[in-house]
C-alpha cells in the first residue's frame, strides 16, 4: 500500500509540475522540437493509428496526424491536453486523453507507430517499454527522444561540445539566449 500512496503522491507532483509548466509554454523552438523532423523521416509515409506518450501541447501529435489517419495523445497534465485541443482545432484525427500512460488500456497490435518525446525518464522504463511493445503492430516503428545517463568520458564530452550549439540555436530560433525568469525557475523546481 505505502508503495502505491508513494507512486500516487509523484504522479500528483509531475502532474502539478506540468501544469504549471504548460501555462507557461509556447510552441515556438525548443530542445525537443529540434528533433521533430528527424523523428518524422523515421515513421512511415502513411499510418492508419498512431499513438503518443505524453503529447504536451499537441506539437507532435499535429505533424503525426498529417501522417496518419487516427491520432491518440495521451498527457497526464490536464492543462497541457487543455492547450493541445486549443491549438489542434482543425485536426479531427487526434483524441487528446488526460491519462496515466501506465494505467492507460492500449489495444494490443492496434498502433502502426508509438512516439514518446522526452516523457519516458518519468514512467518505469522497462514496463512501460512492455506496454509499448504489447500495442505496437508487427512491424510498427517504436520512437524515443528522453533523456539520458552520462557515461564515462566520452558522454561528457559529446554534452560539453553540444551546450554552445544548443545555445546558439536558440538564439537563431527564438531570438533569446535563455527562457524568461518564470520559466526557467519552473523548470528548476522540476528538476529537483
Amino acid at each position: 500500500m505505502n508503495q502505491f500512496v508513494n507512486i500516487r503522491a509523484d504522479q500528483a507532483a509531475i502532474q502539478a509540475d506540468f501544469d504549471r509548466l504548460a501555462l507557461l509554454s509556447r510552441d515556438d523552438w525548443n530542445h525537443n522540437n529540434h528533433y521533430h523532423s528527424l523523428l518524422l523521416k523515421q515513421l512511415p509515409l502513411h499510418c492508419t493509428n498512431a499513438l503518443e506518450i505524453g503529447c504536451g501541447t499537441g506539437t507532435f501529435a499535429r505533424l503525426l496526424a498529417e501522417r496518419s489517419d487516427q491520432v491518440l495523445a495521451l498527457d497526464l497534465s490536464p492543462q497541457m491536453i487543455r492547450l493541445a485541443r486549443e491549438r489542434s482545432q482543425k485536426f479531427a484525427n487526434i483524441d487528446f486523453q488526460v491519462a496515466d500512460a501506465m494505467a492507460y488500456e492500449f489495444p494490443d497490435e492496434h498502433f502502426d507507430s508509438i512516439v514518446s518525446i522526452a516523457t519516458l525518464h518519468h514512467l518505469p522504463t522497462e514496463a512501460m517499454l512492455l506496454k509499448m511493445k504489447k500495442a505496437l503492430k508487427v512491424n510498427g516503428t517504436l520512437l524515443i527522444l528522453d533523456l539520458f545517463q552520462t557515461e564515462g568520458l566520452s558522454d561528457m564530452l559529446t554534452s560539453l561540445f553540444a551546450m554552445p550549439v544548443s545555445i546558439i540555436l536558440k538564439f537563431v530560433k527564438t531570438g533569446r539566449l535563455r527562457e524568461p525568469r518564470e520559466v526557467r525557475k519552473a523548470w528548476a523546481e522540476h528538476s529537483r
